[in-house]
């Protein structure tokens, strides 16, 4: 005989939280819709007092070590890292977008804390328009949903 436990995350926190939200200032223009998107979803998804430290760092390519340092202090029950990198002319993309990508899922296995990948790498401005909440719904507050449901998870692991 077979017992198998399901065990999931919810989309309600009923319980306090501790999370961290790191927003990129480069592009701005995109990543303040990101911002709002990701504190309406946390504030319409918990029925606890959550508590939330946001921090500004300048680009995409700082976002891990940020991340690292608030893993490390064992002070976060989860970390939403929010940026767009958008493809130019130059090879500048893959090289942010991938270090950045690498760097956060770093940060999640070696801490053990969930590093959440707000992050927009699109080809056009177009495009990281719709993802801030237009067109393709609003990837910050995806982003909160997943860290909600991680931290649920993570409690019950």
């Amino acid at each position: 005989m077979v017992k198998t436990n399901n065990i999931s995350g919810g989309l309600l926190l009923d319980s306090g939280a501790k999370i961290g939200v790191i927003c990129t200032r480069f592009n701005s223009f995109i990543v303040d819709h990101l911002e709002t998107g990701c504190i309406d979803m946390l504030q319409r998804s918990s029925s606890a007092e959550i508590e939330v430290d946001i921090l500004k760092v300048p680009g995409a390519y700082e976002l891990p070590v940020v991340a690292k340092k608030m893993a490390v202090s064992n002070s976060y029950d989860a970390i939403i890292a929010l940026g767009a990198v958008i493809r130019g002319a130059t090879p500048h993309f893959e090289q942010v977008a991938g270090a950045c990508s690498n760097g956060l899922s770093r940060v999640a296995t070696d801490s053990g804390v969930p590093v959440i990948f707000g992050v927009l790498t699109v080809d056009t401005i177009e495009q990281a328009i719709e993802r801030a909440g237009t067109k393709a719904g609003n990837k910050g507050a995806e982003a909160a949903a997943t860290a909600i449901e991680m931290i649920n998870l993570m409690r019950q692991v």
